[in-house]
């Protein structure tokens, strides 16, 4: 056998023209060919690879041009004719044979069935035609500009499949609410702890309360900071917050004190509520934002005399309206300083009429609280159930930390819509696993799962201990600035076992998802690219940083005049259902239990200690779903 392999290396650079890509594709061949007697075996020993059975080392895609004629042979008497024999295996990932024959350029696509399907193969090589067709039609383009997807794929991805981005008529929260009340004022609304209140009794409070932050400044456009407990008392303080016009800036107690000290310096909240039982861990933060101790008996009192009337625009310092901010949620930045994001009313209301048709939550359901308000999936939770009639169970920090003690609570309460991130659900299936006769005992209707991406191999065990009575599982990718959901998987058993890595779906019917590549052009079924989301969902964008909003919410190539789209950095593709099949990120945010994390943020801050000169900070997965952040230091000498 004496053709010998060549491996090649070739950047793309979008911007350049397919003939200055050819120029430097032809240096980098006969730059090679000085070489090309060093048999690829020798090569291999010499760079000693890490070696993977299922792939080649050094490459995995083989190009062989065919430029020799054909030659059937000429014997005399005899008549001679070439035959073509099948292809039954392939020796690479991929390879593309060309042969030039007769003025023409003959090409055969051959591939490994492990990882290509026939309709995938297929779609690959009509791309390569389109492609050299263009290329044909104007060599002088930009190799980013050149066509490789048809009218009917483009029409496939952007419209067919990216969503109609229909809206609803918007509406504040509080009205949502107040309806609801009146629907059913006696209906247990929160519990917690064995202490409860019913719907009316939650209107009363809030509105009681309200009243109070409005004298103090609170309103439309302002921001009431909460450094609460998990408790009946959080809720009414959110909805108060809410009821008084202004949105509410969650504060995780566990946080460190210098990052809720950046929060709020940030929000420039007109005040802090917080509790006699938590406000010493708040010494120092805040500086001269006021404090009000609710459980204080002459905060209790002033609170106690106000009226619990609903309370109307002439009420508030301002009207508030469905466009006004709801909640600022901050989230990890990659310069050390967090980002607040800032979510309408609006944006809260149409999630659940968006996602209606699928779930039809009623006042039958009950809900748990698991996470922290400062986790955007407490939106949904909490919202959940108290939009629809359905109970709030709000979970105790300890018991959220036990899945045994957990499991036992859902049991105990009947809950029906549970949500969790997937790594909290696989300790939950850990301990129904050891408790199988506490799990028989579960209500479930719904689980569904966010914050991170989930396994779908895992779910195995799940669906063999329920395989008649089980819940549906529902996958919901989403993220803080699309206000909490973006889109949709309604999973079984058969699903769950056939699907590719984790499949997140399809998106909500009122906002517009496309995968598109750098030069924000739509890729095909198949194709990695960037996932991009438009339409009602949207947030404002980020507190006090116009600048990173501008870089994150870009205008709408693909949308009417005007309108924007959320640049995700989570990469993604399109299968051949029309779902969306999530992979990795684009840059070096991860997920760990639901929070997403700028690694450069805790790079930044270590960076500053005097006695180190470099940092870096990995996600480490020693055990499957057990992540983990392990920083790597270069002290001084």
């Amino acid at each position: 056998f004496f053709v010998n392999t060549l491996v090649l290396r070739s950047r793309l650079d979008r911007q350049r023209t397919f003939g200055e890509l050819l120029a430097q594709v032809k240096n980098t061949v006969l730059d090679a060919f000085a070489h090309q007697d060093v048999p690829f075996e020798r090569l291999v020993d010499e760079l000693a690879p890490a070696r993977d059975i299922s792939r080649t080392p050094l490459f995995q895609a083989m190009v062989v041009l065919q430029n020799t004629p054909d030659y059937a042979g000429d014997l005399p008497g005899l008549d001679i004719e070439n035959v073509e024999l099948p292809t039954v295996n392939s020796s690479f990932d991929i390879s593309v044979h060309f042969q030039e024959f007769d003025g023409g350029l003959y090409g055969t696509l051959t591939y490994n069935t492990d990882l290509f399907d026939t309709a995938t193969a297929e779609r690959m090589a009509a791309h390569l035609q389109l492609l050299l067709a263009g290329i044909a039609e104007n060599a002088d383009r930009a190799v980013g500009d050149v066509p490789w997807i048809s009218e009917s794929e483009r029409h496939r991805v952007l419209v067919e499949w990216a969503g109609s981005g229909e809206v609803e008529a918007w509406v504040t929260v509080p009205e949502l609410l107040q309806a609801q009340v009146t629907r059913t004022p006696d209906a247990v609304a929160v519990t917690c702890g064995g202490v409860g209140v019913s719907y009316a009794e939650l209107n009363a409070r809030a509105n009681r309360l309200a009243r109070y932050l409005v004298e103090r400044g609170a309103g439309p456009e302002r921001f009431v900071a909460l450094a609460l407990p998990r408790s009946v008392e959080m809720i009414v303080a959110i909805v108060a917050v809410l009821k008084s016009g202004a949105a509410y800036v969650p504060v995780d107690l566990g946080y460190p004190v210098e990052r809720i000290t950046g929060m709020l310096g940030d929000a420039g909240p007109v005040a802090l509520l917080t509790s006699g039982d938590v406000v010493g861990q708040l010494a120092g933060v805040g500086g001269g934002i006021v404090r009000l101790v609710l459980d204080d008996p002459e905060v209790a009192a002033a609170v106690a005399r106000r009226s619990e009337a609903d309370l109307m625009d002439a009420d508030r310092v301002a009207p508030l309206t469905a466009d006004s901010p709801a909640y600022v949620i901050y989230t990890s930045g990659s310069t050390g300083r967090p980002k607040g994001v800032v979510v309408p009313h609006g944006n809260v209301t149409r999630l659940f009429s968006a996602t209606r048709r699928w779930f039809e939550f009623d006042e039958r359901d009950v809900w748990t609280l698991f996470h922290s308000s400062a986790f955007d999936f407490s939106v949904w939770e909490i919202w959940g159930p108290l939009l629809h009639g359905g109970r709030l169970v709000v979970v105790p920090f300890a018991v959220s930390r036990s899945p045994e003690d957990f499991l036992r609570l859902l049991v105990t309460e009947g809950v029906t819509v549970l949500n969790q991130t997937p790594s909290a659900f696989y300790q939950l299936m850990g301990a129904e696993g050891d408790n199988p006769e506490l799990g028989a005992g579960l209500s479930l209707r719904y689980v569904v799962f966010g914050g991170e991406a989930l396994d779908l191999a895992r779910l195995g065990q799940w669906y063999a201990r329920h395989p008649d009575t089980a819940p549906v599982l529902v996958n919901m990718y989403g993220i803080t600035e699309t206000t909490v959901h973006v889109s949709y998987l309604a999973l079984d058993q058969l699903s769950a076992a056939r699907a590719a890595g984790s499949t997140i779906g399809v998106g909500l019917p009122d906002l517009r998802v496309y995968v598109l590549d750098p030069g924000l052009a739509p890729v095909p079924a198949g194709v990695i690219g960037e996932l991009y989301v438009a339409g009602a969902g949207l947030a404002r964008g980020y507190l006090h940083r116009p600048g990173l909003t501008a870089q994150r919410f870009v205008a709408c190539p693909y949308g009417p005049p005007g309108t924007r789209m959320y640049r995700t950095g989570d990469l993604v593709r399109w299968n051949t259902h029309g779902q969306l099949e999530y992979l990795s990120r684009a840059d070096d945010q991860v997920k760990i239990r639901g929070f997403r994390i700028e690694l450069g943020e805790i790079e930044s801050v270590l960076a500053g200690h005097p006695d180190l000169t470099t940092t870096t900070v990995l996600v480490h997965e020693d055990q499957p779903g057990h992540k983990r952040l392990v920083a790597y230091i270069v002290p001084r000498t």
